[in-house]
């Protein structure tokens, strides 16, 4: 499961670094985030119609295109994606097919231990302060407005995350990103390998990581 992420600053050099991306006239980049959860929004990488990258806002929590009904009375969690049943399940499989994504990072957090008493660990990779996990997003319309939504795709643990939890997301090598975002390509099940564990980091933060504001007022835990 991926419930929390973190991303440092990413310039605009950064992203045309990983894509083909072009820059908005006079628009700064995303602000870091340190705790990003589910409902909240984040930026997302896709590809536009005519085939360059774009940087666009999405809620975390994927709302498919057939849902109509007021986005309160959906009680399905679709923040995170299983990458063995992705092409089959139905809140997923017409974002599989059309709607890729990337999702940028610098790491995320993963909580171990007893019920109560849980340490929170960051989980990153060695010598990269980004990288992109593999998402989905997808399109509703909802009161008249669109709501565009996107999810994180998990696989198994490697190594290093094992002993923390027994999943964990979909990390994309940078020269897979291009192939990941190419919906044409239906022969992607390779990439939802676990990350190499020599690859990664994983250290121990402070318990405040834990606690995020809600839509509404007050705080939340993570249990």
């Amino acid at each position: 499961m991926c419930g929390r992420f973190f991303r440092h600053g990413v310039t605009w050099a950064d992203y045309r670094a990983w894509l083909d991306l072009i820059p908005p006239d006079d628009t700064d980049p995303p602000e870091p985030t340190y705790n990003a959860a589910p409902g909240s929004w984040q930026p997302i990488l896709r590809k536009t119609r005519d085939g360059h990258a774009e940087l666009t806002p999405a809620l975390w929590g994927l709302v498919p295109s057939w849902w109509k009904k007021p986005l309160k009375e959906k009680t399905f969690t679709t923040f995170n994606a299983k990458s063995e049943t992705v092409a089959e399940k139905p809140v997923f499989r017409g974002a599989f097919r059309h709607h890729r994504c990337l999702v940028p990072v610098s790491g995320y957090y993963e909580w171990t231990g007893r019920q109560g008493a849980k340490t929170p660990f960051a989980i990153g990779l060695r010598n990269r302060r980004h990288f992109c996990f593999a998402g989905l997003y997808d399109v509703a319309h909802i009161d008249g407005s669109e709501l565009h939504s996107f999810t994180v795709l998990t696989t198994t643990p490697n190594d290093a995350t094992a002993g923390i939890h027994h999943r964990m997301p979909v990390i994309l090598h940078q020269s897979d990103y291009e192939r990941w975002l190419d919906t044409d390509n239906r022969k992607v099940d390779d990439l939802f390998e676990p990350f190499p564990s020599e690859d990664m980091h994983v250290w121990p933060v402070g318990p405040d990581v834990g606690y995020v504001r809600n839509n509404h007022s007050g705080l939340i835990e993570e249990t």
